[in-house]
């Protein structure tokens, strides 16, 4: 009986779909917003702290910095040939 309902919780949190959370490259800041006591999301669609920290006021978040943030891209700056 135990295996029975051991199997039936398996296949259950198995089929239970899970979200992915990422971060996006192209922001510098993410908002970390808090739902519950384990529960929170980011939103990362901040180009400084200062924007971020004004969605972030009055509600249960808190601004940090995107760990996966590029940077901006770099310009080639070669010289033409035959100068």
């Amino acid at each position: 009986m135990r295996i029975l309902i051991l199997a039936i919780l398996t296949i259950a949190a198995a089929m239970s779909p899970a979200r992915a959370q990422t971060y996006d490259p192209n922001y510098p800041v993410c908002l970390q917003v808090y739902q519950g006591w384990n529960d929170y999301y980011f939103e990362c669609g901040y180009t400084s702290l200062a924007q971020c920290n004004m969605s972030a006021s009055g509600r249960a978040a808190q601004c940090i910095i995107n760990p996966y943030y590029a940077g901006p891209k770099k310009r080639d700056r070669r010289r033409p040939r035959g100068n």
